[in-house]
């Protein structure tokens, strides 16, 4: 498993969401001068609208700038424990320690990322290979870490 060309894959993905929120947020401040009219309180909630949505999306972008962010303290480095910037295989599949970004595939494989303050993360925190856990109150053995 390369470490180095996951962690490239996800800078892609981050960089791909900032560039969309970015344009999402230029969009809806166009939209928002757009609507700026004399015509009354009708026209002063939408606008107020428009601005709750540009302040949810501006959220978001900071949210995957800091995932960005906490990417650039990995150092690529074999495991033997499940530890931030561990690939971790179970009889569930491959979690990949890192950031929470979902599904996604490399070299044929399903990896899923996950923040280390999820609760699978930290239900395998420290564990070797071979060491079982529960969590949701299943057992599953933690088969390889890289």
């Amino acid at each position: 498993m390369d470490k180095q060309k996951l962690l490239q894959l996800i800078n892609q993905k981050l960089s791909e969401k900032i560039r969309n929120l970015e344009k999402l947020i230029a969009e809806t401040r166009a939209s928002n001068n757009d609507t700026k009219s004399s015509m009354g309180d009708k026209y002063e909630t939408g606008r107020e609208m428009l601005q709750q949505e540009i302040n949810n999306l501006q959220v978001q972008l900071n949210e995957v700038l800091n995932q960005l962010n906490f990417l650039k303290t990995f150092l690529i480095k074999p495991c033997d424990k499940a530890e931030k910037g561990a690939i971790v295989k179970t009889e569930k599949g491959l979690f990949f320690i890192s950031v929470s970004l979902g599904e996604i595939t490399s070299e044929n494989q399903k990896i899923i990322c996950i923040s280390p303050e999820s609760p699978l993360a930290k239900a395998i925190h420290g564990k070797r290979k071979n060491e079982v856990f529960a969590i949701n109150n299943i057992n599953q053995k933690i088969e390889n870490i890289w």
